[in-house]
């Protein structure tokens, strides 16, 4: 009679979780929140890939203007890039550029099917953090991870990697207007031509295997996976959601602070961490950046400091152990 019982209580309760749940789901819709602009990159798994499209800079004009400025073209990706300048953050005693880890980049990719993808992470304090996140969420824009780049630091600084798809770009774009809003980053700089970086570039070359390119004060080595990464239903293309950024920023006397990230598949994780350890890098953290990727991709991201050219022929070895091949058309 006990078990028969406690048989039924288990039942009543797990009847009461469906419904508990069933009605959560329901809620923005009853409610009439938002629609998630990323709505679309879910559905059934046998649903064939959808490429990227090439654009012009011009077909991007009024999510410019949403944003509140002009962003560039990378290949497949309408790209705009927004520093913090306004932070002075510090770790290990060492003032961070803001080129060195301190960037919000947001990326729109055009698709066959018409659609429009948006990804991207924004740099905000501690103190900001929430209130960016409710703003993102009032206009459906998904957070798929939050995050440290940097040990310790001060003042408190998170990443948040930003994802959504759907028809309407623009109102995506007023979206993170709306989230920026809610934060003290200031407007984007007009690009000023690229001044030597105090550092041995040619031997960092030699080490590295590939040619680095300067930009804001540091120099920096960006990889791709040689695999087809897909988002959902859709292709993303080479330099989109899957790479490997390693970043120097000049100390004097040919010595360097190192921030980046090495992306890896499940097998590659832990030779990946084996030879950043035996190189003296120190792992900052181990994570996804989005939910829907294929393969399953893993992101270290890392700190260094030291002599530029012993580091960078310490991080080969870290790289040689991934399926990446160096960015198309440079380090941009």
């Amino acid at each position: 009679m006990a078990d028969d019982l406690q048989q039924d209580t288990h039942s009543n309760l797990a009847a009461s979780r469906r419904r508990v749940l069933a009605a959560a789901a329901l809620a923005p819709l009853l409610t009439g929140a938002p629609a998630a602009a990323h709505a679309l990159s879910a559905g059934p798994r046998n649903r064939a890939l959808v490429k990227p499209v090439m654009t012009k800079l011009a077909d991007w004009a009024d999510v410019g203007n949403a944003l509140g400025g002009p962003g560039d073209i990378r290949r497949f990706m309408y790209h705009t890039g927004l520093l913090r300048r306004d932070l002075m953050v510090f770790s290990r005693g060492i003032r961070i550029r803001p080129a060195l880890a301190l960037g919000t980049h947001m990326s729109f990719v055009r698709y066959a099917d018409g659609s429009t993808l948006l990804m991207g992470d924004a740099v905000v304090t501690e103190h900001e953090l929430q209130r960016f996140i409710d703003a993102l969420q009032e206009h459906g824009i998904q957070q798929t991870a939050i995050h440290k780049h940097l040990l310790a630091h001060k003042p408190e600084v998170w990443w948040i990697h930003l994802h959504a798809h759907g028809h309407d770009p623009v109102a995506v774009a007023r979206g993170l207007r709306a989230a920026l809003d809610c934060t003290a980053t200031p407007p984007a700089e007009p690009s000023a031509p690229s001044l030597p970086v105090d550092l041995d570039t040619a031997a960092m070359d030699a080490a590295m295997g590939v040619k680095g390119s300067a930009e804001d004060e540091i120099y920096k080595y960006t990889f791709v996976r040689r695999e087809t990464v897909n988002d959902g239903h859709v292709i993303l293309p080479p330099g989109l959601g899957s790479t490997t950024a390693l970043i120097f920023q000049p100390l004097g006397n040919g010595r360097a602070a190192i921030s980046g990230d090495l992306v890896m598949i499940a097998e590659e994780v832990q030779p990946v961490l084996v030879a950043l350890r035996r190189g003296g890098v120190e792992l900052v953290e181990v994570h996804h950046h989005n939910l829907t990727d294929e393969p399953r991709l893993f992101f270290v991201h890392i700190w260094a400091v030291g002599d530029a050219v012993q580091l960078a022929k310490r991080l080969r070895h870290a790289v040689d152990a991934t399926n990446v091949v160096p960015m198309p058309g440079g380090s941009g």
